[in-house]
């Protein structure tokens, strides 16, 4: 994935595996990661953004490359659809918390969109 002006450096960056022993990360780590996300949110010790669009056939296109980052990086988020929005939340479920990965991912999904 070649990098577009305004996209994260992360976006470029492969998922490593987490195992239970792979710490999470603190908030100051987050925090910094955040900084280079355009529009997400920690909530609830999640990573989260909502991304509009203009009608359902858009929202499923994304929806489709989005299902296609989460199986090549192995790392998968949980997703709300509707018409034409979809909420995109990231965790790792592996150690409880927020990992490197969940930027990464965050980032590519960024990616998917043109600003």
């Amino acid at each position: 994935m070649s990098r577009r002006p305004g996209i994260s450096s992360l976006a470029v960056r492969h998922c490593t595996p987490c195992h239970g022993d792979t710490p999470a990360l603190g908030d100051t780590e987050a925090r910094a990661l955040l900084a280079e996300l355009r529009g997400w949110l920690i909530e609830s010790g999640r990573l989260i953004k909502l991304y509009p669009f203009r009608n359902f056939h858009e929202t499923m296109a994304f929806v489709n490359a989005l299902a296609w980052i989460a199986h090549r990086e192995d790392h998968h988020p949980v997703l709300i659809v509707e018409y034409n929005k979809c909420r995109v939340e990231y965790y790792t479920h592996a150690i409880d918390g927020l990992s490197e990965n969940d930027f990464i991912c965050a980032a590519k999904c960024d990616a998917l969109i043109l600003y």
